[in-house]
């Protein structure tokens, strides 16, 4: 099984916010850690010092996918016209969740917030 919780981000979020808000959806959904197979995301954010800090101290692959197959994904529930504006995609963290999940994917935990970031946590 894949379990695949997708982060979307500002420029220059802490490793401490993503990880927080991380630990929320995971507990949310009642799965831990240890069960993660990846970290996802989109590719323009793959350079982010927060998201490959955490994807390093969690032992996890950071996978990240181009806007426009993000853009593409039809399981989103939140769509943001200002991620769209942004990204080119109206959606990064469930997107990435579920891409990354792969076929069959479906959302466990949908978009969460924090400050500066997103998560969404899907599984295949």
């Amino acid at each position: 099984m894949a379990l695949v919780l997708g982060l979307g981000c500002r420029r220059d979020c802490s490793v401490e916010e993503l990880a927080e808000l991380a630990q929320e959806v995971l507990q949310e959904a009642g799965c831990d850690r240890a069960a993660l197979t990846a970290l996802a995301t989109v590719a323009s954010r793959l350079e982010e010092d927060g998201l490959r800090t955490l994807a390093q101290r969690w032992q996890l692959p950071l996978q990240g996918f181009p806007a426009e197959r993000l853009a593409q994904e039809r399981g989103i529930t939140s769509a943001s016209k200002r991620v769209l504006q942004h990204v080119g995609s109206s959606s990064v963290a469930e997107a990435a969740a579920l891409v990354a999940a792969g076929e069959g994917a479906r959302l466990l935990v949908s978009k969460r917030k924090s400050a500066s970031a997103t998560a969404a946590l899907a599984y295949a």
